[in-house]
């Protein structure tokens, strides 16, 4: 029989990680780095052994069976993430026995939009497209005029780029970006220092990196100009 694991109830303090593959692993890790409790649960001897030094806890086990999941104490935990898409049945299995079992919050990773669906119709609460999410981010790195972007919600993104030589000696209530361009500057950074929270004083001058939010089409309207 599995032990099963009992871990104190606190807000976002614990996750169960099914699935130590590259996403799941360095999701998990990324975790525990942020003072998360982590079970990390693997059918792979190899990937458990692996994160074994890492986790608060690693075990072997059939994430598709239900007794199994119960005698882990999944319950007990803030949220769970189903890590795994390779095989679909057994993702879109698993997270269905979380969700009967009641576990508060479950994140499952999508390999594909159908994939995606099937996820929400049986009741996930956050499905996530790593896989699709990277390359959109990285394409505007490399073909587009951001030096990062990140999509926050469907359409609303925020964005790092640089203050072109306009922007020089004027403060942001100067500028008046939002009206201009629909975006907002939130925060500032000069060379290698560090970001500050931007405010209406903000001075800029050209070259200093710029975080902007806004929707899609105005951000990358913004940065392009």
């Amino acid at each position: 029989m599995a032990r099963k694991f009992r871990v104190k109830s606190s807000a976002a303090s614990n996750v169960v990680v099914i699935g130590l593959g590259r996403f799941g692993g360095a999701l998990a890790t990324e975790l525990v780095a942020l003072g998360r409790d982590v079970l990390g649960i693997d059918s792979n001897e190899a990937r458990v052994q692996e994160y074994s030094s890492y986790l608060t806890h690693v075990v072997q086990a059939d994430p598709t069976n239900e007794e199994t999941l119960r005698d882990l104490g999944v319950t007990d935990f803030d949220a769970a993430v189903v890590a795994m898409s390779a095989s679909i049945e057994t993702s879109i299995l698993t997270a269905s026995l979380l969700i009967q079992l009641g576990v508060k919050q479950v994140w499952a990773k999508a390999s594909s939009p159908a994939h995606g669906r099937i996820l929400e119709q049986i009741g996930v609460h956050h499905v996530v497209y790593p896989d699709s999410d990277m390359g959109r981010r990285i394409a505007h790195q490399v073909g587009g005029d951001e030096l990062d972007y990140v999509e926050i919600d469907e359409g609303f993104v925020m964005a790092k780029t640089r203050a072109n030589a306009e922007f020089s000696g004027k403060s942001l209530e100067e500028l008046a970006l939002r009206s201009k361009f629909g975006v907002i500057v939130v925060a500032t950074s000069k060379a290698d220092q560090a970001y500050e929270a931007a405010t209406p004083a903000t001075v800029l001058n050209e070259g200093d990196f710029l975080i902007v939010a806004g929707h899609k089409d105005q951000v990358e309207h913004f940065t392009r100009d």
